[in-house]
């Protein structure tokens, strides 16, 4: 059974009542450890009014603080980037298979001074890659060209050499028949009338596929089309030259079961596909959904090693 490192994510939101209620089906999956204290886990289990587990691992983090339910604070967000930190060394160390994230706040990131948007840019950072953020489920996955960047910062982007080596890096990664590119513009640029940017995606494609020496990439498709019926039938895989032209398709149709899948690193991490839910932590009328922790769990007992780190 695999070791999975679980980091708690921000103690302030519903990550640690995920883990609690879901330590049940997800020790029958892999041997999880908790990257939290006990003291900690021990307080959210109070405030929830739910039993500690005696068979829930926890791994010593840094110093225990108050838990305030639904408040953006320097403390937590300190705590849950050093819990990150611990599970990627972990990792990396090969002490555990994989990691699991639970979600962080990037506001209380930047009030704990962890200058980075999210744990994507930070594995990308300590690896020296350039990790694709790949969000979705079994169903329909969205590979996110560019991730955390402002829109108006997107077009500047699209450069035929930089496509082609995310073409590379993502197929690589995940070895699929077919994989769909979404166009930038409305239209697709309808052969640049609206935008020149289609040009660059299609060199992109005819050069990657000419490496590969078989049709793989297909587009750029005609972005408010892409997603129909039809194409998700025929291809899983679609990649989203911006955040949410592929996040918005994704979420509406598989809210509750898609994770994060970082991709193109020396280590395998997945993760849930939603935020800290300020405003439902650990309020007892609300109880959050278990299906993307446990979705990005099986995800990561699934995946196998790519390369040494």
């Amino acid at each position: 059974m695999k070791k999975i490192a679980v980091s708690i994510g921000d103690l302030n939101g519903i990550g640690l009542e995920i883990a609690l209620r879901a330590h049940k089906k997800i020790k029958k999956i892999c041997e999880p450890l908790y990257m939290v204290d006990k003291k900690m886990i021990q307080k959210g289990a109070n405030l929830l009014g739910l039993t500690l587990p005696d068979d829930f691992k926890t791994f010593k983090i840094s110093k225990p603080f108050r838990i305030v339910p639904g408040k953006v604070s320097k403390k937590s967000g300190l705590y849950s980037f050093h819990s990150f930190i611990k599970g990627v060394e972990l990792v990396k160390n090969r002490e555990v298979d994989a990691i699991v994230t639970l979600p962080i706040n990037k506001e209380a990131w930047s009030k704990a001074g962890a200058n980075y948007k999210g744990h994507t840019e930070v594995l990308s950072d300590i690896f020296k890659k350039d990790a694709i953020m790949m969000i979705g489920c079994e169903k329909l996955f969205a590979c996110l060209y560019t991730q955390h960047i402002p829109l108006k910062d997107v077009h500047k982007k699209i450069k035929t050499k930089k496509l082609y080596k995310f073409f590379i890096d993502l197929q690589n990664s995940i070895n699929a028949p077919k994989i769909a590119v979404l166009g930038l513009n409305p239209h697709a640029g309808d052969n640049g009338v609206i935008g020149n940017e289609e040009k660059k995606i299609k060199k992109a494609i005819k050069e990657v596929n000419s490496y590969y020496g078989k049709e793989i990439f297909y587009g750029p498709l005609v972005p408010d089309t892409a997603f129909s019926p039809k194409n998700i039938k025929n291809m899983r895989y679609f990649v989203a030259l911006y955040h949410d032209q592929g996040l918005i398709p994704v979420k509406t149709l598989y809210f509750d079961e898609s994770i994060n899948v970082s991709l193109n690193l020396p280590i395998i991490r997945t993760s849930v596909d939603h935020g800290t839910a300020f405003d439902i932590a650990y309020k007892k009328d609300h109880t959050p959904s278990l299906k993307s922790y446990i979705n990005a769990v099986k995800e990561a007992v699934r995946l196998e090693w790519v390369q040494k780190v």
